[in-house]
């Protein structure tokens, strides 16, 4: 089975009830429209995308220096995903990523991504980014019970390079992890 055709199996697999949802609801609230995004984002996209994980920081005041003395900052691993730019120039993003979390063991995280996009200079290829993220992950230490996500999403981009991030809330020793990453579009 194909790379394109494994990411498709498996985003058809996590988004298929909210496709079914968009589809059956006719009332245009913020579940309609996220779903109907995720929907044209499935089914038309203008780019494919390679994702390649940069860092994961643990924040240094939120953490006990023993544990962020042993914890694993650099979360190799590689990802790809389908993209679009809406009417109003936003980005849409499904993808499929797989990295080595703070324990050094494989984290996969699949999701939907939308950023409100600025593009603040005279030159169109430069752009800023801030929206969401909204997927299913599943980590060792929680026994790879897939958990759902919704995170904040920033980036900050030029032609068909973007370097995104998120930040992971938690408390004390727990979560409050940055983590970032690069896209690249084809």
């Amino acid at each position: 089975m194909s790379v394109k055709r494994c990411f498709l199996f498996y985003i058809l697999l996590a988004f298929h009830p909210l496709a079914q949802a968009a589809t059956d609801n006719s009332d245009k609230g913020w579940f309609a429209t996220f779903t109907d995004n995720v929907v044209q984002t499935w089914n038309e996209p203008q780019h494919y995308d390679l994702y390649v994980p940069a860092i994961t920081w643990h924040a240094r005041f939120a953490y006990d220096k023993d544990k962020t003395d042993e914890y694993n900052e650099r979360p190799w691993g590689a990802g790809i995903g389908q993209s679009r730019w809406d009417e109003k120039g936003n980005w849409h993003g499904l993808y499929a990523m797989a990295f080595k979390d703070s324990y050094n063991k494989w984290e996969p995280f699949i999701g939907y991504g939308w950023e409100k996009t600025w593009r603040p200079l005279a030159d169109d290829n430069f752009r800023l980014g801030l929206g969401y993220t909204a997927g299913v992950t599943a980590r060792d230490n929680w026994k790879y019970i897939p958990i759902p996500a919704v995170l904040p999403l920033a980036s900050v981009g030029y032609g068909p390079a973007t370097f995104q991030m998120t930040y992971i809330p938690g408390t004390y020793n727990n979560g409050n992890v940055y983590f970032a990453w690069f896209r690249f579009q084809f």
